[in-house]
């Protein structure tokens, strides 16, 4: 299912390039999110920096959410991962897309202009309405939490 998702290109480069994100195969989930930067950037061992990605986006709908998670290749083979594990785009943000970057290495990492830095996935939200109630129905998990099921 496709929904029209608006987004503004803040940077004149992309623009002229035509670097917005897409799908890169048939089977993505995510768009890449490219970081919009002027010169190549440095990213210390154990630092965490804010990047911006030159697009902002409406997503309208209040029904959809937009998160952004790491690239995979990056977070295993080089320890590039997200400052915020995962960032929450909610529907009614419309500022620019800024990427949290980690580097969780024991290296330092560099990071060019317009190199793929994240990807940026759609998903439906269900809303919840809260229900007070004295007690729950017990399932034959209850209350048993971490590690209860073994390893």
């Amino acid at each position: 299912m496709m929904n029209n998702i608006k987004i503004k290109i803040l940077d004149p480069y992309i623009k002229k390039n035509f670097l917005l994100p897409i799908y890169e195969t048939l089977g993505s989930s995510g768009l890449d999110l490219r970081a919009c930067i002027e010169k190549k950037i440095k990213l210390v061992s154990k630092e965490t920096i804010l990047v911006p990605t030159g697009v902002a986006i409406y997503i309208e709908k209040p029904n959809i959410t937009a998160l952004i998670l790491p690239r995979s290749g990056l977070g295993h083979y080089k320890g590039i991962i997200l400052g915020n594990t995962v960032g929450v785009i909610d529907s009614d943000y419309q500022g620019q897309l800024m990427v949290s970057l980690w580097n969780r290495s024991k290296k330092d990492f560099f990071i060019n202009p317009y190199d793929r830095i994240a990807q940026i996935i759609f998903v439906p939200i269900i809303k919840a309405k809260f229900k007070i109630v004295k007690d729950f129905n017990k399932t034959s998990r209850f209350d048993k939490g971490f590690g209860h099921s073994g390893v």
